[in-house]
């Protein structure tokens, strides 16, 4: 997503999706790579951040038996799920390339199992597309677009995102836009930890092989960015679940981040952030969409980005719940989270969605419907960290 080229046009459409970032490359901006390692509260004996033990503390946690593994507990005495709960303090060095090339897709929440029946509007399931790898360097070709990396109950994991402009903070947003279900476990869980989002990770596409001898500055162009606060639909928090489930119509979400060693902020180290739509017409009147990220459930590794480009139809998941956007797509889990994008009348390329679920055997993907809800998200979290 960094500079979207035209590819609508490959698949006899009108529109064309382009977005070129405008700033430095990222080996002329001094963005490092991840610092050297120090102790991490996923660790037994590390010392714990205040802002954690405070949060342990608040929920009749001994900070003292966290440290000395209760870290591993993720039962709900444990794993902080409200809203307000939210914590992840920074760990220099914990994301370095290796963890993060190990770190798994989380598979069983974009499997939706057989969810296309005709519930509320469906449309019939749109062919498959086959995902194409962007082209390289990624800084050059899909700015906005990066990895998401967190630790669950089942290890590291992964998913995509997109770095998406902030009202309140014009030209030096620190927003990124991804899936509720990469951030938060729904209704039997909380907030993963160790958050962390790295824009054009692996900017050169490399192979895992070819990644072996890779420089840092190479795996994170732009370095690591931590999220220091993220929001999600309260849906999503309490009717989520491993195949999405009710809460798949309101899973996005929206981080804010800061770097991991300093530094200026997000879109001006970019180049590139993308305005969100939350007002789309109906589903007959769009011509495209184009969906971003970096599918790492077979076939695919997690090392390269992909996108697919189709023309949208509507899936409805549960009554009552709003209907979602389906597109044709062969990627599959480590691509939940990773931005859609539209073409405005005038050629403005916008972030309408992102993915959220698709069958075990791939071949389409869905994404929910942005509206007050997410824009709600979206502003809240704009203003909470206005000016700053």
């Amino acid at each position: 997503m960094r500079s979207i080229r035209p590819l609508l046009a490959a698949t006899g459409m009108a529109a064309a999706l382009a977005l070129t970032a405008t700033g430095c490359g990222p080996e002329e901006d001094g963005a490092a790579g991840p610092a050297a390692s120090s102790p991490a509260a996923g660790q037994d004996g590390a010392e714990i951040p205040a802002d954690l033990a405070e949060a342990l503390k608040k929920h009749g946690v001994d900070p003292e038996k966290w440290k000395n593994g209760g870290w591993k507990n993720w039962d709900k005495d444990t794993w902080l799920r409200e809203a307000k709960d939210f914590v992840n303090p920074v760990i220099e060095g914990m994301w370095k390339p290796e963890r993060m090339k190990n770190a798994e897709s989380p598979t069983k929440t974009l499997a939706a199992g057989d969810i296309s029946g005709d519930q509320g509007v469906t449309d019939p399931e749109p062919r498959p597309v086959r995902a194409e790898a962007e082209k390289t360097p990624y800084h050059q070709n899909a700015a906005p677009v990066g990895k998401v990396f967190f630790d669950a109950p089942e290890g590291s994991m992964v998913c995509s995102a997109t770095v998406v402009k902030d009202p309140e903070n014009p030209g030096k947003s620190n927003l990124v836009w991804t899936a509720g279900h990469c951030v938060h476990a729904g209704q039997e869980g909380g907030w993963y930890r160790n958050l962390a989002f790295v824009p054009a990770y692996n900017d050169l596409g490399k192979s895992a092989a070819a990644m072996e001898n890779a420089q840092p500055q190479e795996i994170a162009p732009y370095g690591v960015y931590w999220a220091d606060w993220v929001s999600t639909s309260g849906e999503w928090i309490g009717e989520g679940g491993p195949t999405g489930g009710a809460g798949a119509a309101y899973d996005y979400a929206v981080m804010h981040v800061k770097p991991e060693n300093g530094g200026k902020s997000l879109e001006e180290t970019v180049g590139a952030a993308l305005d969100v739509d939350f007002g789309l017409p109906e589903a007959a009147n769009v011509e495209g969409m184009g969906a971003w990220g970096y599918p790492a459930a077979p076939p695919y590794d997690g090392l390269i980005m992909h996108k697919c480009v189709d023309r949208p139809g509507r899936l409805s998941v549960s009554p009552g719940t709003p209907t979602m956007w389906r597109i044709g797509c062969t990627m599959t889990g480590g691509s939940s989270g990773g931005g859609w994008f539209a073409t405005q009348p005038g050629g403005k390329l916008v972030l309408v969605s992102n993915t959220s679920i698709g069958p075990v055997t791939s071949g389409w993907l869905a994404g929910p419907r942005l509206g007050a809800g997410a824009e709600e998200i979206y502003t809240a979290m704009s203003g909470k960290f206005a000016g700053r």
